[in-house]
């Protein structure tokens, strides 16, 4: 059986919202992270998931955020964003594999030094591959972006499938 290799990218967004700080839990790639500010967003907001569940779409061209999604989380209230990953790869092929998950997080904070493991432990784990098979970096972009100057968090994803043919 021969394998053909495909690569796609995802990317999301949210901003946070403009209220003063204070103690908040904000989600990222399934885990809590401490923040001052919550995502503006729907949903539980998490960046790393949507960028995901995006590059998912790419490859299997059935789109989840903004259609599928918006239907679960507005209409049924799940805000849970593992739920739409997890739609997402209902729709994955047979004989189809995510085989590498490598994804930058632009942000000024929080600082994600201390968080990096557990989110590609959650990750490897909701994807079905090794921790070894994720990996994540962070960069504040230099402050160029509202991302950079903590108005939000920006996330690229680029996931590797493999499919026999």
């Amino acid at each position: 059986m021969e394998a053909e290799y495909i690569s796609t990218i995802g990317q999301d967004s949210h901003r946070f919202e403009d209220i003063p700080e204070g103690s908040y839990k904000i989600k990222l790639a399934g885990i809590d992270v401490e923040h001052t500010r919550p995502f503006s967003a729907n949903s539980d907001g998490d960046v790393v998931l949507h960028a995901v569940t995006n590059a998912i779409s790419g490859f299997t061209g059935v789109n989840i955020l903004g259609g599928i999604a918006d239907k679960i989380c507005l209409e049924e209230g799940i805000k849970d964003s593992t739920v739409y990953l997890e739609e997402a790869l209902r729709y994955m092929p047979e004989g189809s594999k995510i085989i590498h998950c490598s994804l930058t997080i632009e942000c000024l904070a929080p600082k994600l030094k201390g968080y990096i493991d557990d989110m590609k432990g959650s990750l490897a784990g909701l994807l079905g591959i090794p921790k070894s098979s994720v990996g994540i970096t962070a960069t504040t972009g230099e402050g160029l972006t509202g991302m950079g100057r903590g108005e939000g968090i920006q996330v690229f994803v680029i996931l590797s499938f493999r499919r026999y043919i």
